[in-house]
């Protein structure tokens, strides 16, 4: 059997780390990142030096910030950049894709692989598969071809467009990595996103004592006081709410934090605090952060936008939308995922599980 290629395009944190540990294991593996000078202690090394849960140094293939030689002729292309990307990566790839390619978004966010699809979509005669990922595998830290991988998670979920192809998605991941399961489908993997619930409102509600602080204090632990986590537990609810009336499987973010890091709590404040491992994590240093620009648009808009297609009411997810809009100055209404964006607008509850489960051939590209 052939052995895999991979490329594997985002050379941050997940990127580095994901790409020295695949060519640690001995796979030909292809990196590519948009700016070259980010590359260039890269390209010094010729590859990825690993520490923590992993240690050793992985060789690349190719170290390019060109896209066409980065996914030429591989099997899977692993898109580990922040979400708010994944519209311009899929343009930029668009051209260069080959039948039988399988591309994962690691991880989705909410809706990432259906606007991922809905812009490959564009090429009709192209045979690829789309997959997304719930969560990112590592907890890790990278910089300047180092990368320290703190912690390798037991457990990540993939779905993929169609439903159908999951199966050979999580198979072919496996020969590399055991921990990915399949999911029920995308809708499952972008409405279990915990990080829509946790980082963009105690962001918000701790604004000033970041800009004042520069981010001085444990974010979870003293960021999240006990009426802060009220606002926190009614944005999940409306979450899990556009979740059931899709009829994905969700849990709460309370029994989440039960089934990740066994904290319990007779509410999701207390449960916060006897989380062990937000011990000690401190908050974001500026307002300027991935928890607002990437989180807002790419988590809570599509979750707002879904909810709004299916007769679905978010008013407080709705509200951190319009706070975080206010306070950069942006309209993230209209930069997020909406449901045009999504390929989904005008569709029924019915279509849009049809769309995701390949039987829907049509799609509205935006």
């Amino acid at each position: 059997m052939k052995q895999l290629s991979f490329a594997v395009i985002g050379a941050g944190n997940g990127g580095q780390a994901i790409a020295g540990h695949l060519a640690l294991k001995g796979y030909k593996v292809n990196l590519y990142n948009r700016t070259y000078q980010k590359l260039l202690p890269i390209i010094e090394k010729g590859g990825i030096e690993l520490e923590g849960e992993v240690e050793g140094f992985g060789k690349l293939n190719v170290i390019t910030d060109d896209m066409e030689k980065a996914i030429k002729d591989v099997d899977i292309i692993l898109v580990v950049v922040p979400a708010s990307a994944h519209y311009k990566i899929a343009e930029d790839m668009l051209l260069y894709l080959k039948d039988g390619q399988i591309i994962v978004l690691n991880p989705g966010r909410t809706g990432g692989a259906l606007e991922f699809h809905n812009v490959i979509r564009k090429r009709e005669d192209l045979d690829v598969v789309i997959a997304e990922t719930d969560t990112f595998i590592y907890a890790c830290r990278s910089s300047m071809g180092k990368s320290k991988i703190y912690k390798i998670k037991e457990v990540v979920s993939v779905a993929a467009i169609p439903k159908e192809k999951t199966e050979i998605v999580v198979e072919t991941l496996n020969t590399a990595f055991p921990q990915f399961i399949p999911a029920q489908n995308v809708l499952e993997t972008s409405l279990n996103n915990f990080g829509a619930v946790f980082h963009p409102t105690p962001t918000l509600l701790n604004a000033a004592r970041i800009e004042t602080t520069k981010g001085n204090f444990e974010y979870y632990r003293e960021g999240i006081s006990p009426s802060v986590a009220k606002i926190l537990e009614k944005i999940d609810n409306e979450r899990m709410m556009v979740a059931k009336a899709l009829g994905v499987n969700t849990i709460s973010a309370k029994r989440w934090l039960k089934e990740s890091y066994n904290a319990e709590g007779e509410n999701l404040y207390e449960a916060i605090q006897n989380t062990k491992a937000y011990v000690g994590l401190l908050a974001p240093q500026t307002l300027d952060c991935r928890y607002i620009f990437e989180d807002v648009p790419m988590s809570l808009v599509p979750m707002s936008s879904i909810g709004k297609e299916i007769g679905i009411k978010t008013p407080t997810i709705d509200a951190v939308i319009h706070l975080a809009s206010v306070m950069h100055g942006k309209d993230y209404w209209k930069i997020g995922r909406t449901a045009e964006k999504l390929g989904i607008q005008g569709m029924t509850v019915e279509e849009i599980i049809e769309l995701v489960e390949g039987k829907r051939k049509e799609v509205t590209i935006a």
